[in-house]
């Protein structure tokens, strides 16, 4: 329900003005959460956390944690100064949407129960998020603006906004962190004690100035466990995590070649990975995604290996058809499949299938049909005995 306020020029700063900034504040609140968004807060461009998370940013890529990341190394005076992204910005509205369909099992690793099936991070099964995050904040930035018009007409004048998700050179965690919406986590991922970490992050630019919330306490304390089960060891100390050694890294953002030692690694995971998520104590206060966008599409909660490899381009496109998933392109999704395929239980469909299909993909991925053939023969010999392994029974008539 909207809160009548007087209007109140934006540069009256008398108690009156306070108070009618802080009733804005939470009228946004309450939309933010009608619109579907978990939570809302706000802080300032100004914030000293940016300055400082550059610095950190500059170690992290001189030590080549990025690996192919290049945009990290780009446009460091606005990761540093988040108002030349937007110029006039005076308050930015970080949100977060909660993405679960289905609560996990709490502190556990369920994904490794099914071998045969293609793993696909559980953010990316239904709509691209991108999408969604920055049309409802389009939404929200409307709903304030007609907002003001009536009952803050001075703020009104000039009012000026842009919605992010994922999408700008920001340091989009460190300012979630900043108003109010979680800590972050030693796997470098934000974490709210009340909803876990299942959710994705957005944020409106805005030339209100609203007064900004204030961080919250960590309660990550010695649990290491999101180190401890990642599968390649990405995390290589509490915060900090190698691109380079990341299955998410490696699915997603790796245009190339997938480092032989690590494809073991990988099990069947084939766009992104849960399991720092998964094993995260906090995590069983997830909440399930209010917004139906989140729904997975085509099955891909729930899909065999073997299905994914039989798709075409044509399919591959129509079934990842404003999803996530486009990002990876066709050739590197065929690639992470047969990886995944080479890690299976040996099962004589699956090189057949491999070799049927061999041919008619680039020559990288080929590389990589070549190492699940040979994992597949691997295992085939490691389950048939050999003569010398079969003890006679000399009791037998």
């Amino acid at each position: 329900m909207p809160i009548s306020t007087n209007a109140i020029p934006v540069n009256d700063l008398s108690p009156a003005h306070d108070v009618g900034l802080h009733a804005l504040k939470a009228w946004i609140k309450a939309q933010a959460a009608d619109l579907g968004f978990a939570d809302c807060g706000v802080v300032h461009p100004d914030n000293p956390v940016f300055a400082k998370q550059l610095a950190a940013l500059q170690t992290y890529l001189a030590n080549g944690y990025h690996g192919e990341l290049h945009f990290l190394q780009d446009h460091h005076d606005k990761r540093a100064n988040p108002a030349q992204l937007v110029m006039g910005t005076q308050s930015i509205i970080s949100v977060r949407m909660d993405y679960l369909t289905d609560v996990p099992t709490p502190r556990a690793v369920t994904d490794n129960a099914l071998p045969n099936h293609g793993i696909i991070a559980r953010y990316a099964r239904g709509r691209d998020y991108h999408k969604t995050m920055r049309g409802r904040l389009k939404t929200l930035a409307e709903r304030l603006r007609q907002h003001l018009a009536t009952h803050y007409p001075t703020l009104a004048e000039g009012f000026i906004y842009r919605p992010f998700s994922d999408s700008a050179p920001i340091f989009e965690r460190a300012l979630a962190e900043q108003a109010g919406l979680g800590w972050t986590g030693k796997h470098t991922l934000l974490i709210h004690r009340a909803g876990g970490s299942f959710f994705v992050l957005g944020e409106l630019f805005t030339s209100l100035p609203l007064p900004p919330d204030a961080p919250v306490e960590a309660h990550c304390g010695s649990c290491s466990a999101c180190m401890a089960i990642c599968p390649t060891q990405a995390i290589v100390a509490p915060y900090t995590v190698d691109a380079r050694l990341c299955i998410s890294y490696l699915t997603i953002e790796l245009d190339g070649e997938i480092p032989p030692p690590l494809r073991p690694l990988m099990g069947n995971r084939v766009f992104g990975c849960d399991d720092c998520q998964l094993i995260c104590p906090w995590n069983k206060f997830a909440k399930r995604a209010q917004v139906a966008d989140f729904a997975p599409r085509h099955g891909l909660d729930d899909v065999g290996l073997l299905t994914l490899w039989a798709w075409d381009e044509a399919a591959f496109l129509y079934h990842t058809e404003g999803s996530a998933l486009r990002r990876t392109g066709y050739a590197n999704f065929m690639r992470n499949v047969a990886v995944a395929l080479g890690n299976a239980p040996f099962d004589p469909t699956i090189a057949t299938a491999l070799r049927a299909k061999r041919d008619s993909l680039n020559a990288n991925t080929q590389r990589h049909v070549d190492w699940a053939l040979a994992e597949q023969t691997r295992k085939q010999r490691q389950n048939t005995p050999s003569c010398a392994t079969i003890t006679p029974d000399l009791n037998a008539p």
